[in-house]
């Protein structure tokens, strides 16, 4: 890859990633000084969607960048802009979040402040550890609480079964205080955030088919249980977010009991009937189980989501006070057919949120491409899975014909790096830089077949070590530590073998989970820096994340290495140290830096902070209409 002008929104570029309307903000672009010379540099903003100029400064070059700086004013919620290059000879570029072009950008793609809605500040630092509770642990105490009437019980050694009814039935008896009894090998890990499924009481074992959300199911353990691990888990310093449904109940919620066939009921508005006799009703995709939520019901948000006793705020008050919520199916949340209430929703659901416990946060779930729903508005970020899961696994995976991939039907595609990286960006160009850092980066979840179960050989360490180093909130799911595998979302959900986490090659892999979490952990730039992609072909990425404080090289290869990055592509080459992996660096007399490796490999190297001169900007808007020209 050639270099190019870059610029994102991390705090190298940005002098704030939460401000408020009206506020001026410091935005900085970085020109290699090797590049074809700038003349001239613009920023445009488009302030209810018109076009607003404002001039850039030239502040100097270091370290063989030339940086530029200008002054932008916060106009809207989203607040989108793109630089725009005047170069010597004339000739015109711009730079965007989809890429430095020739062309016009894309508005979508625009690089975005997003004014309002912070997330917590401990969201820099986490790295998340999901958890499906039936299959984590089982306490002590789990054997003397009665199975339930839907449950087909099974020792804790005994296979998932691959049909139903056991898919959803089969009941291993895993329960909160499990979780507590097993919280210090989370810790250990480096995790920072537990995230678990629904632990309201259900008639299956994933329990998304809620019959109450105002109690802990009494087979986990009951509320008590849950304050325990609420207490325990903040008692180590880390969060706690639940998992809760908003798109849909079960059918036995006493909600849509009280209001099926009682037309007249206060319920009845909660759902959407579609006879008189209030009967027949609208489900999650045609599941008659999981009865569809109808948000224009005043009583239902006030109940759910609006105020002090709703829901929401329930479980995020006193005496619990859990640290924020995954929202199941929030894509559809509020949709149905022409209705969209989406947006609604999401901003009261937040907004009780931060009356009752601001230090919180909201995710959503949103399968595909979720760019339109994540503006930053109220949604922090999201587990969503084309960006960054399918990219990996197209690239990483050798699956058979037929194999299970993200209920698409076609199957599994054969990436190269090449294309993972385009994937990547072509889902991730149209995210506030800032929502993009909030949204889930896992391999796999309860959701999903486990990545393990296909991963090439030699590259397991690639894919745990590119979700611990792009940018986002990694999610380590329960069992891929142990190198457990599943076909399929209910497959990949087995019970943990505890009694063999002393087994080498289990303990290798807890290992090196272990270490990459570390590695994250150690380096701010990891976890809040900027990323620029140094080169890429059809087996290799190389990028780097940077901060004021240190920078981090990232190589990561399914073949053999042998890449030569120019000056002054990285900084401090010189300097640099072996973080991770295998792998060797060299810097030439020019500083050019090469880089070999025999693949697969994953490797890092920790360099020294970017030091920019400080920024010359003043606010110099130009007149209306651009280029001195009104109309």
């Amino acid at each position: 890859m050639h270099l190019t002008p870059h610029h994102d929104g991390s705090s190298l570029h940005v002098s704030t990633m939460d401000p408020a309307l009206g506020d001026e903000v410091v935005v900085r672009l970085r020109v290699p000084a090797s590049a074809e010379p700038v003349a001239r540099v613009l920023v445009r903003s488009n302030p209810d969607h018109e076009p607003l100029w404002v001039e850039a400064s030239c502040d100097g070059e270091a370290d063989g960048w030339q940086w530029w700086s200008a002054v932008i004013t916060v106009a809207n919620p989203r607040h989108g802009y793109r630089w725009n290059l005047v170069h010597a000879d004339g000739g015109t570029s711009t730079l965007s979040q989809a890429g430095h072009t020739r062309l016009e950008a894309l508005d979508a793609t625009d690089f975005a402040l997003v004014a309002g809605n912070p997330p917590p500040a401990w969201l820099d630092d986490a790295v998340m550890y999901q958890i499906f509770p039936d299959r984590f642990a089982r306490s002590a105490g789990a054997c003397s609480r009665p199975v339930p009437d839907w449950a087909i019980p099974a020792d804790w050694d005994d296979p998932v079964e691959a049909t139903q009814p056991g898919r959803s039935h089969q009941f291993y008896g895993g329960d909160l205080d499990g979780i507590v009894d097993r919280l210090g090998h989370i810790a250990r890990l480096g995790a920072t955030v537990v995230y678990h499924t629904p632990i309201f009481p259900g008639r299956s074992n994933h329990r998304y088919d809620a019959s109450s959300f105002d109690r802990v199911d009494e087979v986990l353990g009951g509320d008590e249980a849950y304050l325990r691990l609420i207490q325990a888990v903040h008692a180590r310093g880390m969060r706690i977010m639940g998992d809760l449904t908003s798109n849909h109940s079960g059918d036995g919620h006493e909600w849509f009991r009280a209001a099926y066939g009682h037309p007249g009921a206060p319920e009845s508005a909660f759902y959407y009937f579609r006879d008189a006799e209030l009967t027949e009703y609208e489900s999650w995709l045609g599941v008659p189980s999981l009865p569809k939520f109808n948000w224009n019901s005043a009583e239902l948000r006030r109940r759910f989501i609006e105020g002090p006793d709703s829901v929401v705020a329930r479980w995020l008050a006193e005496p619990y006070r859990t640290d924020g919520w995954r929202i199941d199916v929030a894509n559809m949340t509020g949709r149905l057919g022409a209705e969209d209430l989406n947006a609604v929703v999401r901003g009261i659901l937040r907004r009780t949120m931060v009356d009752t416990n601001p230090d919180t946060l909201l995710l959503a779930e949103s399968t595909n491409d979720a760019a339109s729903d994540l503006t930053g508005d109220a949604w922090h970020g999201a587990m969503t899975y084309p960006a960054f899961t399918r990219g990996v696994w197209a690239w990483l995976c050798e699956a058979p014909e037929g194999a299970w991939f993200f209920g698409i039907p076609t199957g599994m595609p054969r990436y190269s790096a090449r294309e993972f990286v385009e994937q990547l960006q072509r889902f991730t160009c149209q995210l506030p830089w800032r929502v993009r850092l909030g949204c889930m980066q896992p391999l796999d979840t309860h959701d999903t077949a486990r990545f393990a179960t296909w991963a090439a050989p030699g590259t397991v360490p690639l894919a745990v070590g590119l979700s611990m180093t792009l940018p986002g909130l990694p999610v380590v799911f329960a069992g891929d530590e142990f190198g457990l595998t599943g076909v399929d979302g209910e497959m990949s959900r087995t019970p943990i073998p505890w009694e063999r986490i002393d087994e080498p090659e289990i303990a290798e892999r807890i290992g090196l989970y272990r270490d990459l979490i570390g590695l994250r952990r150690r380096f701010q730039a990891l976890r809040t820096g900027g990323l620029r992609w140094l080169h890429v072909d059809d087996e290799t990425v190389v990028f780097v994340r940077e901060s004021a404080t240190d920078s981090v090289l990232v190589l990561a290869s399914r073949g053999d290495v042998d890449v030569e990055l120019p000056t002054p592509a990285v900084i401090g080459g010189a300097a640099a140290e072996a973080v991770f992996g295998d792998a060797t660096l060299g810097v030439a007399r020019d500083g050019s830096v090469v880089l070999s490796a025999e693949g697969p490999v994953f490797a890092a190297w920790a360099l020294p902070g970017v030091v920019a001169p400080a920024a010359t900007a003043v606010a110099r808007a130009l007149p209306q209409g651009g280029m001195g020209q009104v109309g």
